[in-house]
């Protein structure tokens, strides 16, 4: 059996996967989501990029600016603490490192179509007789054996096909929209990396090495339906679906004095306080709102008397009044306001470091915290195959 390498990182991972060993073939979002769980939780992740076209490697790379010509910024977000090797697994001699890579490793997950893989060499059978312990991870446009089981999926062709994209439509009344943000690869990725690290505990626990087929629509259909089957949760069901609250027009920031605030009152005691506070203490006399259910059911009503009572006050005065009655409310941030919030200053989530190759760059640490093995942003993105020469070199090619 093949010697995993022995890498040089930056500075010692101590994440509590460290020592779990991932062979990455994903690229763009969804897999490189995946595997950054991975990497920041200190295990040893290897990038393998194709080293093939004018614009090698991951796509992510060259989308948007930067510096080096290699980080775009979605690039810099998503590939932190992996090693990068450029492999062409169409030739023998690249093929061979990806082997003995695979010979010795824990996890091996892309996003290739199976069928192209397996032309390749690499589908779940060759790997498996290469490595039987293996977690094989397939993430997949659409599952094997349904319809579109061979169609490409992207965000944009999820949010559609999962009913997704008509929420907004059934919210405005107007033409379907896609969410602004890249939320089905985001989410697939992270059901990538906890069906991964259910495998690897399976694994522990004596059952072997398995195939993990991970598949977009179907994880963000789930994800999708979890508030929004509602009605048609029951056989038979009503035809209204979609969760009233979450799908209300209303459902908005509301305006203060000078900007715009969340106020969410949840239980009858806060609801109650909070048309107190806002010159309206009768509005529970009404029988729509006076339950839990009742106010399920007549949220946009009760959304519209928040609207009318939000103006009130500054959006400082506001969140000094609800915080004194312990009533759930934030200010309204844009999106330059949430790089100087106070909370998010005070935990130092965004760090500005420096890489050598990239200059000074902005990063996110990683949100959980892990009191007996912390976890640390350890090694820069890499340059296009940073640790090409270093990787064979270990493995003796």
């Amino acid at each position: 059996m093949a010697k995993w390498p022995k890498l040089t990182w930056d500075t010692e991972p101590t994440g509590p996967l460290k020592g779990i060993k991932v062979i990455d073939m994903s690229t763009v979002v969804l897999g490189p989501y995946a595997t950054l769980q991975f990497a920041d939780l200190g295990a040893e992740v290897i990038k393998i990029e194709n080293s093939e076209g004018n614009t090698p490697g991951d796509l992510m790379r060259h989308g948007g600016d930067s510096p080096t010509k290699q980080h775009g910024p979605i690039f810099i977000a998503l590939n932190r603490n992996k090693k990068a090797i450029n492999l062409n697994i169409k030739k023998p001699e690249d093929k061979a490192v990806l082997e003995a890579l695979l010979e010795d490793a824990d996890v091996f997950i892309h996003n290739v179509r199976m069928a192209g893989v397996e032309r390749l060499g690499f589908g779940y059978e060759a790997v498996k007789a290469i490595n039987p312990n293996i977690v094989y991870v397939h993430c997949a446009g659409f599952g094997a054996g349904g319809a579109y089981g061979e169609r490409q999926a992207y965000d944009d062709i999820i949010q559609a096909a999962s009913g997704f994209a008509a929420l907004s439509e059934q919210r405005d009344g107007k033409r379907p929209n896609y969410a602004p943000s890249l939320v089905a690869d985001k989410v697939s990725g992270l059901f990538a990396a906890n069906a991964t690290m259910a495998a690897l505990l399976a694994r522990a626990g004596g059952q072997g090495g398995q195939f993990v087929q991970v598949p977009m629509f179907e994880c963000f259909t789930w994800f999708n339906m979890v508030e929004n089957l509602w009605g048609e949760t029951f056989i038979p069901g009503n035809g209204r679906m979609g969760y009233t609250r979450s799908v209300n027009p209303r459902r908005r920031p509301y305006p203060t004095k000078d900007s715009f605030i969340a106020i969410v009152p949840y239980n009858d005691r806060q609801w109650a306080k909070f048309f107190e506070l806002g010159g309206r203490p009768n509005v529970f006399d009404d029988p729509r709102f006076a339950t839990y259910q009742d106010r399920t059911k007549h949220t946009g009503a009760l959304y519209a008397l928040i609207e009318e009572v939000s103006g009130l006050y500054t959006t400082a005065e506001w969140l000094d009044l609800l915080a004194q009655h312990d009533i759930p409310a934030m200010k309204y941030n844009r999106m330059a306001d949430v790089l100087a919030d106070p909370h998010l200053a005070d935990v130092g989530f965004f760090e500005e470091l420096e890489s050598p190759d990239i200059g000074k760059y902005r990063s996110m640490k990683h949100p959980v915290h892990y009191a007996g093995t912390p976890v640390t942003n350890y090694a820069h993105p890499p340059m296009l195959d940073a640790d090409g020469d270093e990787i064979k070199a270990a493995l003796g090619m």
